[in-house]
């Protein structure tokens, strides 16, 4: 009988000692972040299947990084309400959840990890640096599930140039970097299908390789620090990350202000509430939507105004999105897909009236890449996918309008190191987030 007490006594101290995880207690949540969680889960679940496509292309020409088949998140470092928004929204806790699998992933969604490669912390950041490091060495390493089951994890190659989401907290959030580039979750919000997807991270690949070389003069004469951190964590759903996203927004859009003048920003912001108005009395009376020249015109005159609103290293990548585009088009074919994704995507957008991403082409991107597909023999199709619109003609009659796709006058110059010393998202997310210590990024 004491035996029995003192086993009992022991196994009670035991369970005191362990960790106690989030759960779903039914409280009120916020719920635009909510909403936004459902939104990021759903793009990481399209996702990775995608970037697991890309890696076929195996061409020898691209820089290469190494990818996982499978994505985590955590919410560790959020408030007590936020955690529960996780767990009601997609499962997650404070540990490393799995929220996006390739088909072959040997992970499922909702997996949790325990451990990996033996390693183990009561820390998510902790442990995402750990996983991180060993991707990135290459090799098969193991990782053990909450369930105690062993299960050998092989990283691939991709080409480089990283395709990630912006986090629920800050879902607006965008930057092109040549290591990585962050897309709002607007885009999920099209209903992306697996071409689509596809077409999001070979563009984003495309970014690197065609403008890697002209970013990295731009920036990097000091040492970056933290990278292995920082990569995986940003839009992973560590708090930090998300912080430092939420600071590189509020930068974004007061250089988008500057972009813009306030006559023009009224007449997108008039166009904007016309196409929605008109959208939801469409959706009401269960008809299919056709918009107007004029609704596209306003549209990609959107999409203009949000690339000229990029600034830092993403002006930089700006610059080099028609060819982007030219990469991920060809691509696409080499790989069997539908090259005229990226067509139906932008539709899908310009439709629901979501522009402020880079996947909304705006004039410039249209022309070049329709005539790319004429000489594939696809330009009639390009056209039925714009619903009978013709981009050399829109561009014609978007001339004489006031915003171009990107400002004027910008110089390598004009982001200072005092300005950087002070605000350090001077140069965009990705940049700022290279730059940041990773000791005082694990402790936000």
């Amino acid at each position: 009988m004491r035996r029995l007490s003192i086993c009992f006594a022991v196994s009670l101290l035991a369970a005191c000692a362990a960790p106690k995880y989030t759960i779903d207690d039914g409280r009120k949540v916020d719920e635009a972040l909510l909403g936004q969680i459902k939104t990021y889960g759903a793009g990481e679940r399209v996702l990775r299947p995608a970037i697991v496509r890309s890696a076929a292309l195996q061409d020898p020409q691209c820089d290469t990084q190494w990818e996982l088949p499978f994505s985590v998140a955590s919410s560790d470092r959020w408030s007590e309400d936020d955690r529960v928004a996780w767990v009601r929204g997609l499962g997650v806790d404070e540990r490393l959840t799995v929220v996006g699998t390739a088909l072959d992933s040997p992970l499922k969604v909702g997996d949790k990890l325990q451990e990996v490669d033996g390693y183990h912390k009561d820390n998510a950041e902790k442990m995402l640096l750990t996983l991180v490091d060993l991707r990135d060495a290459g090799k098969p390493f193991d990782v053990k599930l909450v369930s105690g089951k062993v299960i050998k994890i092989k990283p691939f190659k991709v080409c480089r140039g990283y395709t990630r989401w912006a986090p629920p907290n800050s879902p607006q959030t965008q930057d092109y970097h040549w290591l990585l580039s962050v897309h709002p979750l607007e885009i999920v919000q099209a209903g992306l299908t697996d071409d689509e997807a596809l077409w999001t991270v070979l563009w984003s690949q495309g970014v690197s390789e065609e403008g890697g070389a002209r970013m990295k003069t731009y920036h990097y004469g000091s040492k970056v620090v933290g990278t292995l951190y920082q990569l995986f964590t940003i839009a992973s759903g560590i708090k930090g990350a998300a912080m430092a996203a939420d600071a590189a927004l509020v930068a974004a859009q007061t250089a988008a202000a500057g972009v813009a003048t306030e006559i023009l920003k009224k007449q997108l912001i008039e166009q904007a509430t016309a196409a929605a108005a008109s959208r939801m009395r469409d959706e009401a009376l269960g008809l299919a939507r056709k918009l107007t020249q004029q609704q596209v015109m306003g549209a990609m005159q959107a999409a203009a105004a949000n690339r000229g609103a990029l600034s830092g290293v993403a002006w930089i990548a700006s610059t080099v999105f028609e060819q982007a585009d030219a990469w991920a088009y060809t691509r696409m074919e080499q790989l069997k897909a539908d090259p005229l994704a990226g067509f139906t995507l932008h539709q899908k957008l310009l439709e629901k009236t979501l522009v402020s991403n880079s996947m909304v082409f705006d004039a410039d991107r249209a022309v070049a890449l329709s005539k790319l597909a004429q000489t594939r023999g696809r330009g009639a199709d390009v056209v039925a996918v714009l619903q009978g619109i013709k981009p050399d003609e829109l561009q014609v009659a978007m001339a004489d309008m006031p915003v171009a796709s990107a400002p004027v006058g910008f110089s390598y110059e004009d982001v200072t190191q005092d300005l950087v010393n002070t605000q350090p998202f001077a140069r965009g997310l990705v940049d700022g987030m290279l730059s940041m210590p990773v000791a005082s990024s694990t402790s936000l």
